[in-house]
């Protein structure tokens, strides 16, 4: 595609979820963008496999967690848009989560859980407990286990994918190198914040037949199936490491428990094993706002899929339109 040759509005640098975001939702405002990125499209931690888009337990309500439902109640318009501007699919669903639950006392934390949903996720979805399904689900020591109805699942890959020809289509580019104009927008993961992050390792496994099923989640063990046939499953966090992007012995532990914890992915082959490092900004949030004479959108870690439609329309409100309304948690000034 050709270059722009007209003046470019917003620079973004970075190529991974948050960027291409934030490039998105101000091309669909009318601005020029230009997306920046010598290592490629989702060369880091956004181009991973799992996907999982999940709310945080509905109990301790805070200004970030109220921003995270936010975001996901608009997750189903937002890749809607961007497959019409672009053309291409992203593999989002919501299809939904199963967690098992261990015992009594789990028992009654998860229906205390539920009656709180019922407040404060504004009757959008439920948060209930139901017996164990058979057949796709996880083990439950009770016998009994919480399924909620927000939580939904994205391809990564495909979403970037996505998000680029949307980019294109309304007269962005997303090139590897290129000048910085207009306002520039820094969304460069680890580089980013010092190296700072957290290494994660997940993989695929061919299980069709399961594709509309819902996710599972137990003890840090995502298990995500997708459109195409694939499950993934991840993942490990770890602050130290020997090499960023090597598999090893903690995935093949994933792996072992998370077939131990849904026994439908019995020897489904193992197709794709991934490891990167994920931004973490030292607050443990998103890190957005205005930074040195610029913005910066950062700090996704385990939250960059689920929180980047919310995080575009508040990017784009304050770059293009100088209206700052990004949360007090994820404030990236002083």
């Amino acid at each position: 595609m050709a270059r722009i040759d007209v003046p470019v509005d917003v620079t973004v640098r970075g190529a991974g979820v948050l960027g291409l975001s934030v490039a998105y939702a101000c091309a669909a405002r009318g601005a020029r963008v230009r997306v920046i990125d010598p290592h490629g499209v989702g060369a880091g931690a956004s181009g991973g496999v799992v996907g999982a888009l999940s709310p945080h337990v509905p109990e301790g309500w805070d200004e970030g967690k109220e921003a995270q439902l936010d975001s996901l109640l608009m997750q189903e318009a937002f890749w809607a848009g961007v497959r019409e501007a672009g053309g291409r699919d992203a593999g989002y669903a919501r299809t939904g989560r199963l967690m098992p639950v261990a015992d009594a006392k789990g028992l009654d934390l998860a229906r205390r859980r539920g009656e709180a949903a019922r407040e404060v996720w504004r009757g959008a979805a439920t948060w209930e407990v139901v017996p164990a399904p058979q057949g796709w689900g996880p083990v439950s020591g009770s016998g009994w286990v919480v399924r909620d109805t927000l939580a939904a699942r994205v391809a990564p890959r495909r979403a970037l994918a996505a998000l680029v020809a949307a980019v294109r289509a309304l007269g962005g580019e997303v090139v590897p190198e290129g000048a910085e104009e207009g306002a520039l927008v820094l969304a460069t993961g680890v580089a980013g914040l010092g190296g700072a992050g957290v290494k994660g390792q997940a993989a695929l496994v061919r299980r069709p037949g399961v594709e509309d099923c819902p996710q599972v989640y137990a003890g840090g063990i995502y298990v995500v199936p997708h459109a195409d046939g694939t499950v993934a499953v991840g993942s490990t966090a770890e602050k130290v490491w020997d090499h960023p992007t090597a598999t090893d012995e903690r995935l093949d532990e994933v792996i072992a428990k998370a077939r131990a914890l849904v026994p439908a992915l019995g020897d489904a082959p193992v197709i794709e094993r991934w490891a990167a490092v994920r931004p973490r900004a030292p607050s443990g949030a998103l890190w957005l706002g205005r930074s040195g004479g610029g913005f910066v959108a950062n700090g996704g870690f385990r939250t960059g899929f689920g929180m980047a439609p919310l995080v575009g329309r508040l990017m784009a409100d304050l770059v293009l339109e100088g209206r700052d309304a990004i949360p007090v948690a994820f404030r990236a000034e002083g």
